[in-house]
């Protein structure tokens, strides 16, 4: 694990509204991406199962860790029963009879760590990211470009929303809830970016880091994988 910087900044007011948030950032190159496979789709199976021990009975969001990813969100405005962190709605999906979704190698190898450690993951493409990313309160004249009936459609975030954003707009609303298709991990990324995001001492990042970058070396033999230290 080394502290050399990506290009990745926390605004001033987000770490002022969630002062024990923290994040650890995975840079990888050189993968090898496609349609999920046999191993990928097992990965979410064994995720669900380490995940149900884990509550051991429990909703998602009575786990402490997605209690306090609640209150960061309630900070901002946001209904954390309506919008939930990425992790907790992967989690309420790993226990329905539907089970977790399959897109592609690469997004259920970081869904399986999200939701078997119950951490908030995303992956960026890197090719598609334009300057640094940033984490910020939004003004609310930031655009985010989506999609919808095939139609491309921009939306704003709401003025006070913490958003993921790059030098063309928002790339993630409200912290992790929704991604935007733009920078989206596909069957054709090379180039990309995990960011495994916590709150709190005892979120458990550098072993879900250590965790994930393995995974990346396994399913992308010859990838070259860079796990920088929480920060």
């Amino acid at each position: 694990m080394t502290d050399a910087p990506l290009a990745l900044t926390v605004s001033d007011e987000v770490r002022a509204l969630a002062p024990e948030f923290t994040h650890v950032a995975i840079e990888a190159r050189g993968l090898v991406n496609g349609p999920s496979t046999d191993d990928s789709s097992a990965l979410l199976d064994e995720a669900a199962r380490r995940l149900a021990v884990r509550l051991d009975g429990r909703a998602p969001h009575e786990d402490p860790h997605m209690a306090a990813w609640r209150a960061a969100y309630t900070a901002f405005g946001a209904k954390p029963s309506r919008t939930r962190n990425s992790a907790e709605a992967l989690a309420r999906r790993a226990l329905a009879d539907g089970g977790l979704p399959r897109i592609n190698v690469l997004v259920d190898v970081y869904n399986a760590i999200s939701v078997a450690r119950l951490i908030p993951v995303g992956g960026e493409d890197l090719d598609q990211i334009k300057g640094g990313m940033r984490l910020v309160r939004a003004t609310g004249a930031e655009e985010f470009v989506t999609a919808s009936a095939g139609e491309r459609v921009v939306e704003h975030p709401d003025a006070g929303e913490v958003v993921w954003c790059d030098d063309e707009g928002v790339t993630c609303r409200r912290w992790n809830w929704r991604q935007g298709p733009r920078t989206r991990l596909t069957e054709e990324s090379v180039n990309a970016v995990f960011l495994l995001e916590g709150m709190g001492p005892d979120a458990g990042l550098e072993a879900a880091g250590a965790e994930l970058a393995e995974l990346l070396e396994k399913v992308s033999p010859g990838a070259r994988v860079t796990v920088y230290a929480p920060r």
